[in-house]
């Protein structure tokens, strides 16, 4: 008898399957945990930023461009890692 709790596509998976959905879920889990360090140095980075913008001459302000950096790897690592991770999680 097949597991209700488990959504319908996953209840009558091959254990090659099982595996390869634990592979990709532990790989979203990974870039979400890549997407929340990058958020933290986001965080420290927008300390200094207001005072990058107001204070460097010109197009010199390594700061913000490091914070916008980050901010886009958060982006790109957060939704990866949501869309690697969709589905029910496994139970140990």
């Amino acid at each position: 008898m097949p597991n209700m709790l488990l959504p319908p596509e996953e209840r009558n998976l091959t254990p090659e399957q099982v595996e390869a959905l634990d592979r990709r879920r532990d790989l979203g889990h990974t870039f979400l945990v890549i997407a929340g360090q990058f958020s933290v140095m986001a965080t420290v980075l927008l300390l200094w930023v207001g005072q990058d913008l107001q204070y460097s001459p010109g197009w010199a302000h390594p700061m913000a461009y490091y914070f916008f950096l980050a901010l886009i790897l958060v982006t790109g690592f957060g939704v990866a890692g949501l869309v690697l991770r969709r589905g029910t999680p496994r139970l140990d």
